[in-house]
Protein backbone atom coordinates (compact mmCIF):
# COMPACT_ATOMS: atom_id res chain seq x y z
CA UNK A 1 0.00 0.00 0.00
CA UNK A 2 2.83 2.33 0.45
CA UNK A 3 2.50 5.90 2.16
CA UNK A 4 -0.64 7.45 1.04
CA UNK A 5 -4.06 6.91 1.85
CA UNK A 6 -5.79 3.62 1.94
CA UNK A 7 -8.62 4.72 -0.23
CA UNK A 8 -11.53 2.35 -0.81
CA UNK A 9 -9.88 0.85 -3.79
CA UNK A 10 -7.11 -0.55 -2.22
CA UNK A 11 -9.56 -1.73 0.62
CA UNK A 12 -11.45 -3.42 -1.88
CA UNK A 13 -8.79 -5.31 -3.39
CA UNK A 14 -8.28 -6.00 0.78
CA UNK A 15 -11.66 -7.57 1.08
CA UNK A 16 -11.07 -9.49 -2.33
CA UNK A 17 -8.35 -11.61 -0.83
CA UNK A 18 -9.87 -12.06 2.41
CA UNK A 19 -13.08 -13.45 0.89
CA UNK A 20 -10.43 -15.51 -1.55
CA UNK A 21 -9.10 -17.10 1.82
CA UNK A 22 -6.37 -15.73 0.16
CA UNK A 23 -3.95 -15.19 4.11
CA UNK A 24 -0.96 -14.38 2.76
CA UNK A 25 -2.15 -11.42 -0.17
CA UNK A 26 -3.87 -9.90 3.34
CA UNK A 27 -1.51 -9.92 5.18
CA UNK A 28 0.75 -8.08 2.94
CA UNK A 29 -1.30 -5.20 4.28
CA UNK A 30 0.00 -5.49 7.54
CA UNK A 31 2.99 -3.71 9.22
CA UNK A 32 5.60 -6.40 10.14
CA UNK A 33 4.74 -5.46 13.99
CA UNK A 34 0.86 -5.11 14.44
CA UNK A 35 -2.21 -6.46 16.54
CA UNK A 36 -5.22 -7.74 14.97
CA UNK A 37 -7.82 -7.29 18.17
CA UNK A 38 -11.53 -9.20 17.54
CA UNK A 39 -13.81 -10.82 19.62
CA UNK A 40 -12.21 -10.73 22.53
CA UNK A 41 -8.83 -11.96 21.09
CA UNK A 42 -5.04 -10.65 20.16
CA UNK A 43 -3.07 -12.06 17.23
CA UNK A 44 0.20 -10.11 16.89
CA UNK A 45 1.78 -12.74 14.16
CA UNK A 46 1.28 -13.54 10.71
CA UNK A 47 1.40 -17.10 11.19
CA UNK A 48 -1.18 -16.81 14.32
CA UNK A 49 -3.77 -15.06 11.77
CA UNK A 50 -3.35 -17.49 9.02
CA UNK A 51 -3.40 -20.47 11.62
CA UNK A 52 -7.17 -19.24 13.14
CA UNK A 53 -8.46 -17.94 10.00
CA UNK A 54 -7.39 -21.43 8.49
CA UNK A 55 -9.20 -23.19 10.85
CA UNK A 56 -12.35 -20.76 11.20
CA UNK A 57 -13.15 -20.79 7.55
CA UNK A 58 -12.77 -25.02 7.60
CA UNK A 59 -16.30 -24.18 9.72
CA UNK A 60 -17.49 -21.39 7.91
CA UNK A 61 -17.83 -19.13 4.97
CA UNK A 62 -17.66 -15.46 5.93
CA UNK A 63 -18.02 -12.77 3.85
CA UNK A 64 -17.54 -8.89 4.56
CA UNK A 65 -20.13 -6.43 2.95
CA UNK A 66 -18.80 -2.78 3.97
CA UNK A 67 -21.77 -0.30 4.71
CA UNK A 68 -19.53 3.13 5.34
CA UNK A 69 -16.13 3.50 5.05
CA UNK A 70 -13.38 6.26 5.37
CA UNK A 71 -9.98 6.87 5.08
CA UNK A 72 -6.74 9.09 5.43
CA UNK A 73 -3.03 8.55 6.08
CA UNK A 74 -3.31 7.03 9.55
CA UNK A 75 -7.17 5.61 9.37
CA UNK A 76 -9.51 3.49 8.13
CA UNK A 77 -13.22 3.30 10.06
CA UNK A 78 -15.72 1.51 8.29
CA UNK A 79 -18.92 -0.23 9.15
CA UNK A 80 -19.38 -3.55 8.06
CA UNK A 81 -21.80 -6.53 7.65
CA UNK A 82 -20.09 -9.74 8.36
CA UNK A 83 -21.89 -12.56 6.93
CA UNK A 84 -21.30 -16.22 8.71
CA UNK A 85 -22.81 -19.52 7.11
CA UNK A 86 -22.07 -23.03 8.77
CA UNK A 87 -20.12 -25.16 6.82
CA UNK A 88 -19.62 -27.84 9.54
CA UNK A 89 -21.00 -27.87 13.25
CA UNK A 90 -18.71 -25.29 15.00
CA UNK A 91 -19.46 -27.08 18.77
CA UNK A 92 -18.47 -25.84 22.19
CA UNK A 93 -15.94 -28.53 22.01
CA UNK A 94 -14.25 -27.43 18.75
CA UNK A 95 -13.74 -24.53 20.14
CA UNK A 96 -12.45 -25.15 23.39
CA UNK A 97 -9.70 -27.65 21.85
CA UNK A 98 -8.86 -24.57 19.46
CA UNK A 99 -8.68 -21.92 22.50
CA UNK A 100 -11.71 -19.97 20.95
CA UNK A 101 -14.26 -20.51 24.20
CA UNK A 102 -15.75 -17.10 23.59
CA UNK A 103 -16.74 -17.12 20.00
CA UNK A 104 -20.14 -18.37 18.97
CA UNK A 105 -21.22 -21.66 17.97
CA UNK A 106 -23.37 -22.51 14.76
CA UNK A 107 -24.71 -25.68 13.12
CA UNK A 108 -23.94 -26.56 9.15
CA UNK A 109 -26.18 -24.61 7.24
CA UNK A 110 -27.08 -21.97 9.52
CA UNK A 111 -26.59 -18.68 8.14
CA UNK A 112 -26.40 -14.85 10.39
CA UNK A 113 -24.99 -11.79 9.99
CA UNK A 114 -23.04 -9.31 12.15
CA UNK A 115 -22.82 -5.86 12.64
CA UNK A 116 -19.51 -4.32 13.28
CA UNK A 117 -16.84 -1.16 12.84
CA UNK A 118 -14.02 -2.20 12.12
CA UNK A 119 -11.13 0.68 12.68
CA UNK A 120 -7.54 0.06 11.07
CA UNK A 121 -4.54 2.30 12.30
CA UNK A 122 -2.24 2.92 9.51
CA UNK A 123 1.58 3.63 9.38
CA UNK A 124 3.63 3.90 6.37
CA UNK A 125 0.36 3.22 4.49
CA UNK A 126 0.33 -0.60 6.34
CA UNK A 127 -2.45 -1.78 9.20
CA UNK A 128 -0.26 -1.67 12.63
CA UNK A 129 -3.23 -2.68 14.99
CA UNK A 130 -6.57 -3.65 13.48
CA UNK A 131 -9.65 -3.26 15.92
CA UNK A 132 -12.94 -4.97 15.14
CA UNK A 133 -16.43 -4.37 17.56
CA UNK A 134 -19.87 -6.21 17.05
CA UNK A 135 -22.72 -3.90 16.98
CA UNK A 136 -25.58 -4.98 18.50
CA UNK A 137 -28.83 -2.96 18.06
CA UNK A 138 -30.75 -2.46 21.15
CA UNK A 139 -33.74 -5.03 21.35
CA UNK A 140 -37.06 -3.20 21.00
CA UNK A 141 -39.63 -3.41 23.70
Amino acid sequence: MGSRVVDRSAYDDYLRKFNARDYDGVLDYYHDDFELSFAGYLFTTKAAVKSFYGFLHSYLDERIVIDRFISDRTTVALEARVQLKGLRDLTPEVLAAEGFERMGVMSAGQEIEIPQFIHYHLEDGKIRKALCAIFMPPVPG
